[in-house]
């Protein structure tokens, strides 16, 4: 009996790591936050996500739009605030596939165009319907692609939202010590 147990037990933990979502482990100076994505919900921008985490694109990237009670921003910008050369081209926005930016959830940050994401990322500190997607009829209805959400480490997050903040150069809102991601590694791909 024991054996039958043990058998469907293994059955069991295999089947669910066939079904699990990709996992990524964002190390940063203050902590580490674990990132559940959904591939079936925003396939394009996982695929972009994944595929920058494996080429190092997003190691010595720093947040660099801290705004406690909305939302921390990431991803393209190095300490001295310059912008990083970006290896992948803009995507098509996906924020029509259900999932709406609550507090703890990871989306795309984007220009005015609707269609610009590349690198750049934000957690979302509260629920911001506004970045929802309404319609695409609208460019402002477009809103925001959710891909993932924070499963571990929600209080670093937290702890990145209360740093102090700035200018820099043009930019507002800008930690004035780094807050600097020094690697996102792929925990599990599927």
């Amino acid at each position: 009996m024991f054996k039958q147990i043990s058998a469907l037990a293994a059955g069991l933990l295999a089947a669910a790591a066939v079904w699990a979502a990709p996992t990524v482990e964002m190390t940063t100076n203050l902590g580490k936050i674990t990132l559940e994505l959904y591939p079936e919900k925003a396939p394009k921008t996982v695929e972009m996500f994944l595929y920058n985490a494996k080429h190092g694109f997003y190691e010595g990237t720093i947040f660099h739009r801290v705004i406690n009670g909305f939302m921390i921003q990431g991803g393209g910008f190095n300490k001295a605030m310059e912008e990083k050369k970006t290896l992948t081209p803009a995507l098509q926005n996906e924020a029509a596939n259900g999932l709406n930016n609550d507090r703890g959830t990871i989306a795309m940050a984007r220009t005015q165009d609707p269609h610009s994401a590349r690198v750049q990322f934000f957690i979302n500190l509260k629920d911001n319907d506004f970045l929802n997607h309404r319609t695409s009829a609208d460019p402002r209805g477009w809103g925001y692609a959710v891909f993932g959400k924070v499963t571990e480490g929600m209080d670093v997050v937290d702890k990145i939202a209360k740093v102090p903040t700035g200018n820099a150069g043009y930019y507002q809102d800008v930690p004035t010590t780094p807050v600097v991601i020094q690697s996102v590694k792929i925990i599990s791909e599927k």
